[in-house]
């Protein structure tokens, strides 16, 4: 490995020799499957020696994340920049973990057996109700999240009462969370207490008892961005940088499509026809496959990130992460391309993720005379009233309602 790394015999010599060489070997090794180029292979090598001068490591010794943090401070003088200070921790503490010998406590939770009974529940979202993966996965989290706080006060499972579930939602909203957050946070739990009640695991009408905090759709506008924001938006990744090829790619298929997050991280090399010039399009929502014709611009973009970016590896997934470990993205790094070059325009007060482009596409839609069917259809919405609040700022629809004539009843 270390001949693949470096040139010179002596350096080469000189790793060789150093302490926990299968342990180090390993990591550089699962690093470079991962995806890592050469250069951080090197800073990893380096920093793998470096820590184990400092600590005077030794086969099977352990070490804590506060040794490693005192190592990295008396690693250089004057004390290093704080992103190279948590660069080479960050490369201990994950090489350690690997290699089995990072010390750290685990965390005690009590999720009440979380094992079987959510796991049971899990299945059931999957199977009985059809939730798609990520709806699950949310759902699933929330509970674990109030069983962590039922843990903290020493509640089992059995011996719920509603005023621990209504203590549990008043944290979000000290966390100054919306109302339409807060509810979900209401309905997830009823939804597992319902199932809870038919396993024998709790009180029974416990469920009935959870009322999520009122709330009135559409009772606020749309914070997407504004059609002359999207042009700005997509001119921040102009270039020829491998981030700024991958994210106009990226960024172009909401902004043509008004694609979730979640539809463009799912996105896959055989979605793209060139020669029908069609992009194929699975929408875990209503659960259903669209296609759309493929637009000029968006089929260049993704054309050029495949050629010139894309790495060739083994996933099937159209867009992959740039730094190792190499992996597709994820629908919260597709928001994060979005809500990064929006803070590079300052632009504040919107959406911040992936949802403001396609805000910005059903407005678009509608501004150039579509019917709601019409754009909900194109949205992948499962009814017209998803698409209706896209209406409220449509000042020329408006417009046409003041002016109705009502024969003298005003």
């Amino acid at each position: 490995m270390f001949e693949a790394l470096f040139i010179d015999r002596d350096t080469i010599a000189r790793y060789r020799c150093e302490p926990l060489l299968e342990e180090r070997l390993s990591y550089l090794r699962h690093c470079a499957q991962q995806g890592a180029r050469p250069l951080t292979l090197r800073m990893i090598a380096a920093a793998q020696v470096t820590l184990i001068r400092l600590l005077d490591l030794s086969e099977g010794e352990r070490v804590g994340v506060p040794r490693i943090e005192a190592a990295a401070n008396r690693r250089s003088s004057p004390p290093a920049q704080p992103r190279a200070h948590r660069s080479f921790v960050s490369r201990a503490v994950r090489w350690l973990r690997f290699a089995g010998l990072l010390d750290e406590p685990r965390r005690v939770r009590q999720r009440h057996a979380q094992v079987s009974e959510v796991a049971v529940f899990k299945e059931w979202m999957r199977k009985e109700r059809g939730w798609s993966e990520s709806t699950i996965r949310n759902c699933c989290n929330t509970i674990a999240h109030f069983f962590d706080w039922l843990g903290e006060w020493g509640i089992a499972l059995d011996a719920v009462v509603v005023a621990d579930i209504d203590r549990a939602v008043v944290r979000w909203h000290a966390r100054g969370c919306s109302r339409s957050t807060i509810r979900i946070y209401g309905h997830r739990p009823r939804t597992f207490f319902r199932f809870a009640e038919r396993q024998g695991w709790c009180t029974p009408g416990l469920a009935d008892g959870i009322v999520p905090v009122r709330f009135h759709p559409g009772e606020t506008l749309p914070k997407g961005l504004n059609r002359d924001e999207v042009p700005r938006l997509l001119a921040t990744s102009e270039g020829d940088r491998q981030a700024d090829l991958r994210d106009r790619a990226i960024l172009m298929v909401p902004i043509a499509y008004g694609l979730r997050a979640s539809e463009v991280a799912g996105l896959r090399l055989d979605d793209l026809d060139r020669e029908e010039e069609t992009l194929r399009v699975r929408r875990p929502k209503p659960g259903c496959t669209h296609r759309y014709p493929l637009s000029r611009g968006v089929g260049q973009a993704i054309v050029r990130y495949l050629t010139e970016v894309r790495p060739p590896r083994p996933e099937r997934a159209l867009f992959l992460t740039l730094i190792a470990p190499i992996r597709p993205v994820t629908r919260q790094a597709v928001s994060n391309v979005v809500r990064t070059r929006l803070d590079r325009l300052g632009i504040s007060g919107k959406r911040r993720g992936a949802h403001a482009l396609r805000h910005a596409a059903a407005q678009h839609l509608l501004d150039h005379g579509l019917s709601l069917k019409e754009a909900g259809d194109y949205l992948g919405h499962r009814s017209t009233s998803s698409t209706a609040v896209y209406a409220k700022v449509r000042l020329s629809t408006l417009r046409e309602v003041a002016d109705i004539d009502l024969e003298g009843l005003a």
